[in-house]
């Protein structure tokens, strides 16, 4: 059993969609170095993220929901 955050329709959100690439650390560090006030190629450079997805989640195209609620689920 496992525990999973999830929006308000059900659907996983974060590190634990079956798609995601990258963790929720990561993403907050790149939110962080980006609030610091490093530049895309800055970030880049730091968590060899590609610059095309750490300018999403700086933008909030990518990983912007937030988990409405945590469901556990069988593995």
């Amino acid at each position: 059993m496992a525990s999973v955050a999830v929006n308000e329709l059900g659907l996983r959100v974060g590190e634990s969609h079956p798609n995601a690439r990258y963790t929720n650390e990561q993403v907050d560090q790149v939110l962080g170095l980006r609030d610091d006030g490093q530049s895309y190629g800055q970030i880049v450079r730091e968590t060899g993220i590609p610059k095309s997805t750490v300018a999403c989640i700086c933008k909030g195209l990518r990983r912007c929901q937030t988990p409405a609620r945590w469901k556990t689920i069988e593995e």
